[in-house]
């Protein structure tokens, strides 16, 4: 069973996930799920085109933002809009999730739709550490 680690109510983030737990997103209630792990990481690893057949099957909008590294400021604003025009929760996945939570922090920082010791915390509560990666 893939983790879906919840960090609010509308966004939550996971490890790489199968093509069969994109039913599983669904049955938990996800509307959209955003990938932002380049294709090709890994040879085991699914495309984005499978993810997204699969959440085209399932009723589940699909977005591939990929990161390698850092976040740039573009994909921090598209993740933010793709995310706020959503019309439910967001299961956002990459290799392990933190380029996906990082990404999100980033744009909640840069909004100012929350304070850093409240993405600090969310992340520490998602079992992420955001403190290296927001400004102090």
């Amino acid at each position: 069973m893939t983790q879906f680690r919840r960090v609010t109510d509308q966004v939550s983030v996971s490890p790489q996930i199968s093509v069969a737990a994109v039913d599983e997103a669904a049955a938990q209630g996800f509307r959209l799920i955003v990938n932002n792990r380049p294709d090709g990481e890994e040879p085991t690893q699914p495309s984005g085109h499978q993810i997204e057949a699969a959440a085209a099957a399932a009723g589940i909008a699909y977005a591939h933002i990929p990161v390698r590294g850092g976040p740039s400021r573009e994909q921090v604003e598209t993740m933010r809009r793709v995310i706020a025009d959503a019309d439910g929760p967001t299961l956002a996945f990459c290799r392990s999730g933190t380029r996906s939570i990082v990404t999100w922090a980033i744009g909640e920082a840069m909004s100012g739709a929350r304070t850093r010791d409240e993405l600090v915390q969310l992340g520490r509560e998602a079992g992420y550490d955001l403190s290296a990666v927001l400004p102090g």
